[in-house]
């Protein structure tokens, strides 16, 4: 038996891999149609038309699935001090040597930036989606209006998925953080390694007693 954390309740997982999944099929889709030379991937949702019919219907879940995650670590991902001198040290960190920077919460400086520039970019996406969904909205706006829309939906869009590519780059960079997503848990030694101060308010008890248990 050895001693773990858990770190993700399964709520948590299954609300943060619908987001994942949605997300993923958005960026598929909407670049299929984003580009001629993109359009082969069409055929991934069985053509253009299908494409075409499913991509705002995927954005409307992607939308209320973040919308869950915003629920349920919203009070975590607010920015304090030591998030800015965690800012400063990065070098430290990238080089892999986090005994200099400082002691991190349950989320790093890193990771709540990305949790909150997806929480600006996907209701971008989603409003201006709406704009240009023709076959709903398509005579409530001017066509101006809807050009307007289709190029800030386009560069949300781009932002978007530069995001969501370091966050994934970041989560295989840090050894074991795609294991805390899939099976829930961390050791003591990854804790106190990446996320310190996070750990200490573990053991002094300020997140319930059951985070920590036994494991085969």
């Amino acid at each position: 038996m050895k001693t773990v954390i858990i770190r993700y309740t399964t709520m948590n997982r299954v609300n943060h891999w619908i987001t994942a999944i949605c997300f993923v099929l958005m960026v598929l889709s909407g670049l299929s149609m984003f580009h001629p030379m993109m359009f082969w991937l069409s055929g991934l949702f069985g053509g253009g038309q299908w494409t075409r019919a499913v991509h705002p219907w995927i954005g409307c879940v992607l939308l209320l699935s973040y919308l869950g995650l915003i629920v349920q670590f919203w009070r975590e991902n607010l920015w304090h001090r030591d998030d800015t001198q965690w800012v400063k040290s990065i070098r430290e960190v990238a080089d892999n040597d986090e005994e200099d920077a400082p002691p991190v919460g349950r989320n790093n400086a890193g990771q709540k930036l990305v949790f909150w520039s997806m929480a600006l970019l996907i209701p971008v996406l989603f409003l201006t989606g709406l704009v240009i969904w023709e076959v709903y909205f398509g005579e409530a706006t001017s066509i101006p209006v809807q050009r307007a829309a289709a190029l800030i939906h386009s560069i949300a869009a781009v932002l978007a998925i530069i995001v969501w590519i370091v966050h994934v780059y970041a989560a295989i960079w840090v050894r074991d953080s795609v294991r805390a997503m899939t099976q829930g848990y961390v050791t003591p030694g990854w804790a106190w390694r990446h996320h310190r101060k996070w750990l200490w308010e573990l053991a002094s008890g300020q997140h319930g007693k059951n985070i920590i248990r036994k494991r085969p």
